[in-house]
């Protein structure tokens, strides 16, 4: 015992001296550490830009060492606002479900870099809110909005002049940031994205110009399932990140009406005299001002002090060069309306010895891109400043196998009265006519200008069968409606233009949005002008705008129509397709021997008649939009008659509910498919039953009956349908397979709308059970007198079905 005790008086003993030992050393060590500490040199310029580093000049120079990448910021640039514009430039097959192409903008954000401590931070700038920074009000606004931090980066040295800081961005760049990725929230949990795989991702490319940075990024994504090539397990995606320095004086906005159609970008002023946060929404438009305002004054004719020119891609056929010029240019009679000449200008691209600096990437260039892809499609994309709405650059993007669909189009919608397009080798001069046309409605998108759906409604049907008419005035009062030809025109009328033009609707919108305002201080100064050019043309239905929208609710702002009557029109175009569809193995397979554009052709002649079909479709229910200002008289909205809503519903049960044998023939059909031709038509009219039982559309019909004594009751709509789809049961007929799958439809869709949650306290399933109950009366009575078998057995099925709607099993 004596011994342990003894040990443990040692330890005790030896325990401080160990600590005081261990201090010591630590001490010792970190003097060690300070004086290498000290003699470690601080990192130099040198260090990081080397003999071997790859500079770029521009807004910022772009140094490339060892594959790593850095930015040397200028200080002066610290606190600009620039636009970070986040667009995809590759994408796999079937990315976004179609609606996503190489060009897409994925985010547009106002960023800024500023210098925080050792530090460069780059910041979202918001113009959500505003207010001007000398009311008190700035700091809650500031206070209440605070941006956020998109990356804080290092600085690694100052310049060898101390006006500029390094920062390395190849992190910045590989990494998986969310606000300039091109794969958002939905896409990731759609096609199960897990990561960004690091070791397949990388900097394709950063280059500077003088007023932008443009960074290639190539990402691949680990995913479960992706759009294509399941069997990689990954997406590959390339980005194209635009930094644009913003002007430093924004241009004044100009005030967004929305009886003119122009895109738009909005702010809450908290700065305003209102008693609330004011609105204020500006059009999207480029900066076009008078090189001589005093001449400009006076009524004449002046070249702008910076036009708008668009360069054509390298890459562009040159037999397709003068007609793309032509579609930009063909707005420069527009823009002299608003008093200015050679506003706007095409060129062929410089070569190097014109002008070695050209890059379609500069944001100093807008440009017209010929992209080699299958795609069928065009676009108008532009950039805007947010601040004042002014249009800084634009790339038209044009994909080569657009004009197959253009070619298609013109033969099954003009090929019954025009005779050159009956071939599938359309002549030269009129392919190049119809891209001139689709350049000129890019154009005008790039111009700030949205559809205009209720332009083509302007123009009285009949017109549209005049030549004097069409040549004078187009097919619609807009090139920014969505009237491609002119499928009224029938066989015999002489001298018809069947392509769109710009038109009137084109001249008045430019000169709204674009003259010059001279001795106008503020936005708000302009308003009186404006206002009254708009009531100048207030009732002539030309100068009329229609907001696109899908499944939208007014007759007058329909995709694809034309005239003012879509019963009238629907019926000339469905008169021509007739014709289109016994000729069409001759003007197709019967030349070149094979039945692959028979039944590419024959295909889309469906997608054309469901369209037509559709433009009657979009009457029942109608309300048109007439947007006003108190001060103009009449109202916003008007209930389409009682009597034109009966009409348009009784031409859809002979022209799309009746078996439509024509569509149906038998020497096409066995050459191109061996089945599903049942499944194929009951897929179109299962299209427009589904929208004419739309659970929006029965909504409105029954709330017309508030605003008009002359509308057409949703019980008295449901009920015509449902006698014209069981017309069979009065004639005692037979029923044939594709009235017999319609008709099982059409009793689905009345199960679905009863069982719909949503409307359950509305009038629609009281009229749905009402209407299903006359229908088993109909039906039962039907079942006993059929002789055909397959008709009888057809009937005692639909009963079976409606009793298991009506008392459905507990």
């Amino acid at each position: 015992m004596r011994k342990v005790v003894l040990l443990l008086l040692l330890m005790s003993l030896g325990i401080p001296s160990q600590l005081e030992a261990q201090r010591k050393k630590a001490k010792s060590n970190k003097k060690e550490i300070a004086k290498k500490t000290s003699k470690k040199k601080k990192p130099k310029y040198s260090d990081f830009v080397t003999k071997k580093t790859k500079t770029d000049e521009g807004l910022f120079k772009v140094h490339e060492t060892n594959g790593k990448y850095y930015y040397e910021i200028p200080k002066f640039l610290l606190g600009k606002e620039m636009l970070l514009v986040s667009r995809i430039k590759a994408l796999p097959s079937g990315f976004g479900g179609g609606f996503m192409n190489a060009g897409s903008k994925t985010n547009e954000q106002v960023v800024v870099w500023e210098h925080y401590k050792k530090k460069i931070l780059l910041k979202i700038k918001s113009y959500q809110a505003t207010a001007n920074d000398s009311l008190p009000i700035y700091k809650s606004v500031k206070s209440n909005n605070l941006e956020p931090v998109i990356h804080a980066f290092d600085i690694k040295v100052h310049n060898n002049d101390s006006t500029a800081v390094l920062i390395d961005v190849s992190k910045f760049f590989t990494s998986d940031i969310k606000a300039i990725s091109g794969i958002g929230a939905r896409a990731r949990r759609q096609y199960k994205v897990r990561r960004l795989d690091p070791k397949r991702s990388f900097i394709n490319a950063i280059k500077s110009y003088p007023k932008n940075i443009e960074v290639i990024q190539d990402f691949t994504y680990d995913a479960a399932t992706p759009p294509s090539q399941r069997a990689a397990g990954s997406i590959s995606i390339r980005m194209n990140q635009s930094m644009i320095l913003l002007p430093e004086k924004p241009m004044m906005p100009r005030i967004f009406d929305k009886r003119v159609g122009y895109f738009s970008v909005g702010t809450v002023d908290y700065g305003s005299e209102a008693l609330k946060a004011d609105y204020k929404t500006y059009i999207r438009r480029w900066r076009l001002e008078p090189k001589d305002k005093a001449a400009y004054n006076r009524g004449e004719l002046v070249e702008p002090i910076k036009p708008i020119v668009y360069y054509l891609d390298p890459a562009t056929p040159k037999k397709l060069r003068k007609y793309i010029k032509q579609g930009v240019e063909d707005w420069q009679q527009a823009f002299e309306t608003a008093g200015f000449k050679n506003a706007i200008i095409a060129k062929d691209p410089p070569t190097k010895e014109e002008d070695p600096e050209f890059s379609m990437e500069d944001i100093r260039y807008s440009s017209i891109r010929y992209v080699a892809s299958t795609t069928r499609n065009a676009m108008g994309p532009s950039v805007s400043d947010p601040r004042s709405g002014e249009i800084i650059e634009s790339d038209i993007v044009w994909y080569h196998n657009h004009l197959r669909s253009y070619r298609n189009r013109y033969l099954l919608e003009t090929g019954a009265a025009n005779p050159s397009a009956r071939t599938l080798n359309t002549p030269d001069e009129e392919i190049g006519e119809m891209m001139r046309m689709v350049i000129a409605h890019e154009i005008g998108h790039a111009l700030g200008l949205p559809h205009n759906m209720a332009a083509s409604y302007a123009y009285p049907v009949d017109s549209l069968r005049s030549g004097k008419f069409t040549q004078k005035y187009g097919i619609a009062a807009t090139i920014m409606d969505y009237a491609r030809y002119n499928y009224v025109a029938q066989p015999g009328d002489k001298n018809i233009r069947f392509i769109r033009q710009i038109g009137p609707y084109d001249h008045y919108s430019i000169n709204w949005g674009y003259r010059y305002l001279p001795f106008t201080g503020k936005p708000e100064d302009e308003v009186k002008t404006l206002d009254k050019w708009i009531t100048d043309k207030a009732k002539d239905p030309i100068y009329k705008f229609g907001i696109q929208r899908f499944n939208g609710f007014d007759p007058a702002s329909q995709t694809e129509g034309i005239g003012n009557d879509q019963v009238k029109a629907s019926t000339y175009g469905i008169k021509n397709l007739k014709i289109v569809a016994k000729n069409l193995q001759k003007w197709t397979s019967d030349q070149t021997n094979n039945y692959d554009d028979l039944n590419e052709l024959y295909r889309e002649l469906l997608g054309v008649w469901s369209r037509y079909s559709g433009h009657v479709v979009g009457n029942v229910g109608g309300v048109f939009e007439d947007n006003k200002k108190p001060e103009q008289t009449g109202n916003v909205y008007t209930v389409l008659s009682k009597a034109k809503q009966k009409e348009s519903l009784n031409w859809l049960l002979k022209n799309v509910f009746a078996t439509q044998n024509w569509l149906l023939d038998k020497n096409t059909l066995a050459k191109i498919n061996h089945t599903k031709y049942t499944n194929t038509m009951l897929s179109l009219q299962n299209r427009q039953l589904s929208s004419l039982l739309n659970t929006s559309r029965l909504e409105r019909v029954i709330n017309t009956e508030v605003i008009s004594s002359d509308f057409y009751s949703a019980s008295e709509f449901i009920r015509d349908l449902r006698k014209g789809l069981f017309s069979e049961t009065n004639a005692l007929r037979n029923v044939d397979v594709y009235r017999r799958n319609l008709q099982k439809s059409f009793i689905s869709r009345m199960e679905k709308l009863l069982r719909n949650d949503r409307i359950t306290n509305t009038d629609i399933p009281s009229i749905v059970r009402g209407e299903l109950n006359s229908l088993k009366y109909q039906v039962n009575l039907a079942s006993k007198r059929a002789t055909n078998r397959i008709t009888k057995y057809h009937y005692k099925d639909c009963l079976e079905r409606i009793n298991s709607i009506l008392n459905p099993k507990k």
